[in-house]
């Protein structure tokens, strides 16, 4: 009787379990205008992936941040910001109020990506892969951290804060990266 009650369902009925990321490229975010935001658009591309803030000491490095994008977007560099409010409360403003502060005062022209967590608890998908299971793994210190992500979808370097967008070693990296074939 029990055998009528548990009858065996094929393997190929079941949803295929989502494939576990290999790298960021992985991952979809949300942009700043509310849509889906694929990394894999960005295959063949170098990704400069930085979390920013609006009221933070490091709030000049958007100016940089511009300054590399505009230089190297032709050769195929793509920066992403992510607004985060997770160190002292330094992004508390809505997304179109980011949008609006970022456009304004450093004429920023790169994607920007809504609010996000990058640490704790709530942290989001990407930074949960980017700071436990990339080759430069920790947590994010402060505000704009920055994580090089090569041609071929692979992280190839991380910066903290205190390395700006103008840093010979940054600016080395991502000219590296550009030089590679994908």
């Amino acid at each position: 009787m029990l055998a009528a009650i548990f009858t065996s369902v094929p393997a190929a009925e079941y949803p295929a379990a989502p494939p576990k990321p290999n790298g960021p490229l992985d991952f979809t975010l949300r942009s700043i205008e509310g849509k889906d935001y694929p990394l894999a658009q960005h295959a063949g591309q170098v990704l400069l992936i930085v979390n920013v803030a609006s009221k933070c000491g490091f709030t000049g490095q958007y100016a940089g941040l511009q300054g590399l994008y505009t230089k190297h977007q032709a050769a195929g560099l793509v920066v992403l910001g992510l607004p985060a409010n997770d160190f002292m409360w330094q992004e508390p403003g809505k997304d179109s109020d980011i949008a609006t502060f970022c456009s304004r005062t450093y004429g920023v022209t790169f994607p920007m990506m809504a609010k996000t967590t990058v640490k704790g608890g709530d942290i989001t998908p990407l930074y949960a892969w980017l700071t436990e299971k990339s080759p430069f793994p920790g947590a994010v210190s402060w505000n704009f951290n920055k994580f090089l992500i090569g041609r071929n979808g692979q992280v190839k370097a991380r910066f903290g804060s205190r390395t700006a967008p103008e840093d010979a070693e940054l600016t080395t990296a991502i000219e590296r990266e550009l030089a590679a074939k994908p």
